[in-house]
């Protein structure tokens, strides 16, 4: 027989379980509900699903390859000797601050 403890929680919640549990007993049903949550997670992980971390990771490093990239293009345009007009330089210019956000904008 497995080691039984007590869990000490509110009325109201006690109320729920013994509105909502039919036939079960109340360990019985909370180990159900538990066991449910924790299958519902692992299907959303192997469905593909991401977490507001990962999301927000992904989000931050394609802005820094947007970056890199337009940092790149301004270079390599400098490099060719063609001069931008200082409206289309302060526009990239302005472009590369926006995206700046968390991370500081690199000065040629």
């Amino acid at each position: 027989m497995s080691e039984k403890r007590m869990l000490i929680v509110d009325a109201e919640l006690v109320k729920k379980v013994d509105d909502n549990r039919g036939d079960m007993g109340q360990s019985e049903f909370i180990n159900f509900l538990i066991e449910s949550q924790l299958k519902e997670e692992e299907e959303n992980r192997k469905q593909g699903g991401v977490t507001r971390e990962e999301f927000h990771q992904f989000q931050e490093g394609t802005k820094e390859l947007l970056r890199n990239f337009l940092e790149f293009f301004i270079s390599y345009g400098l490099e060719l000797g063609k001069q931008p007009g200082d409206n289309e330089f302060e526009q990239l210019t302005r472009k590369l601050q926006s995206l700046g956000g968390s991370a500081k904008v690199k000065s040629s």
